[in-house]
């Protein structure tokens, strides 16, 4: 996954964790595209604070994806929705029973999640 992208959801999901100014810092660099050294400016510390705080975050995020896995279940949900939408699109064209019953299992592996 875009480095760019996967902080993002580790954010959308486990971004209440960190400490008020962790967020600050992490939204400036992931959300505004700001660089360390203009994001360390704007805060008033030192660069290398910004990326040691960066990396700390990061790190702390990826642990809480690693023992819940609630990216990885949605990137899963999206997946299955996405086969879905496609199964059914399929199935207008052709009526073939067969996709009915492949959407009644996707749609179950979808509640497993």
């Amino acid at each position: 996954m875009e480095k760019i992208v996967e902080r993002a959801l580790l954010y959308d999901f486990y971004g209440e964790i960190p400490t008020e100014h962790q967020k600050q810092i992490y939204e400036d660099v992931v959300f505004n595209d700001l660089s360390f050294s203009e994001a360390a400016e704007e805060r008033g510390i030192s660069r290398q604070g910004v990326h040691d705080l960066m990396k700390r975050c990061t790190r702390i995020l990826q642990e809480y994806e690693r023992k819940l896995g609630l990216v990885e279940k949605f990137l899963k949900t999206q997946e299955k929705v996405g086969e879905i939408h496609r199964l059914t699109k399929e199935f207008r064209q052709t009526e073939d029973r067969e996709l009915v019953f492949r959407i009644e299992e996707i749609s179950a592996e979808i509640s497993r999640l």
